[in-house]
């Protein structure tokens, strides 16, 4: 072998041996086979039914619980306002001064045509007695007898017309003092001081509203009333005797108004354009916080779910059109997919009406590409978290689906 080969197979001894090591490490790798699947790992929940006070949220406008126009039942001028325009007001307070004099002088009329007429009576009454004495002894005609009995009658007649007229002239001297027929909040006054008014105008002078109590006025879909009527009838709902014509409401700005109202009356028509009907409730108003066509939210009782079913909303997913469902773990720990009918949101959590049996466990965490029939390492969610989250959910149920 001279000095060109020798190098030559020594670099085809170093191709065949590192040939070989690859051809063992493939060989050691096809042995090995694929790397095992993880079990993935959720968390879930356990249903357990509780009581549940029931309450829906509707909204609605306030109005006064008693409205007055004031307006003046004689022609007359104004002389005075008397009172504080946006001030409060009591009933048979004192509100406009109409001249009066023009009634005084009617009244003083009418009283002396009355005196003048009673005046007249013992006259004509004397003179009707003595012809009726005389008509018996044949010396009276009876003519004469009938005109003075006539005479009688018709100044009687004449006195009881002049005591009409001399009430009608009292009631109208009275009517130049404009009173307020109720209690309340009085708004602007529309005349002043000098001006010419007239009977029963269109307008009004000024409008007392009281304010304490005051009415809420909320509309509620007859659709709602009947699915409401259908879970009674199921024994869904059970009426709560303590709280059941009790209400509540929530203020413009978000915040819940200090005192409870009662459930008055629910309308007996549905309003065809919208398909509602409208629900009246009365609240106690002594600041008068609340005023007059303000929007607010009703909160009304409903009725006691004694086995309500709750679940966290984010154990609840939807499918592609839109439908309710959730993941449970079963006996055999894989993931089993159940079909849900919500009622609606109470705080974080759904009501659910259908789907769910009280020990059925729920994944709430974990859920992320996780399919039905997966089996899983199930652990139970930590019970401090727990309390937390139904310590943030109101105790009423509260709102829609």
């Amino acid at each position: 072998m001279n000095a060109f080969t020798r190098p030559l197979s020594r670099w085809c001894g170093l191709s065949v041996l590192t040939l070989s090591l690859f051809t063992l490490a493939g060989c050691g790798q096809e042995k090995q086979g694929p790397p095992q699947a993880r079990v993935p790992e959720v968390s879930y929940i356990t249903i357990s039914p509780q009581k549940l006070l029931l309450a829906k949220e509707l909204s609605g406008r306030t109005s006064a619980f008693r409205v007055a126009e004031i307006r003046p039942r004689v022609n007359g001028l104004i002389q005075k306002r008397l009172f504080t325009e946006g001030g409060d007001v009591t009933e048979g307070q004192m509100l406009y001064q109409i001249d009066p004099a023009p009634f005084e002088a009617d009244l003083a009329n009418a009283e002396a045509a009355l005196a003048e007429a009673q005046a007249k009576l013992p006259s004509v009454q004397a003179k009707a007695q003595r012809y009726g004495k005389l008509l018996t002894s044949e010396s009276l005609s009876q003519q004469d007898y009938d005109d003075a009995a006539s005479a009688h009658d018709q100044l009687k007649a004449t006195i009881t017309a002049l005591q009409a007229k001399v009430a009608t002239a009292r009631i109208n001297l009275g009517y130049t003092k404009v009173t307020a027929p109720i209690s309340g909040r009085i708004g602007k006054s529309s005349v002043t001081d000098g001006a010419l008014v007239a009977a029963y105008q269109t307008v009004a002078l000024a409008t007392i509203q009281q304010l304490d109590p005051i009415y809420v006025d909320v509309t509620q879909s007859s659709a709602e009333l009947l699915r409401l009527k259908e879970r009674r009838e199921k024994g869904l709902i059970n009426p709560d005797q303590k709280n059941q014509n009790a209400a509540n409401l929530i203020m413009e700005n978000g915040k819940p108004y200090a005192l409870e109202g009662i459930f008055q009356f629910r309308d007996v028509t549905v309003d065809p354009s919208t398909g509602s009907v409208i629900l009246r409730l009365i609240f106690p108003n002594p600041q008068a916080e609340i005023l007059p066509g303000m929007f607010v939210r009703a909160i009304i009782k409903e009725g006691v779910n004694d086995e309500a079913i709750l679940v966290s909303q984010q154990g609840v997913s939807r499918d592609t059109k839109g439908n309710p469902y959730a993941l449970v773990v079963n006996a055999e720990n894989k993931a089993e997919m159940r079909q849900l009918t919500l009622d609606r949101a109470i705080g974080n959590q759904w009501l659910v009406v259908a789907g769910l049996a009280p020990g059925d466990r729920v994944i709430v965490e974990g859920l992320q590409m996780l399919r039905p029939g997966t089996e899983v390492k199930a652990t139970p969610v930590d019970q401090g978290q727990t309390a937390q989250a139904d310590a943030r959910t109101p105790k009423s149920g509260e709102g829609e689906k």
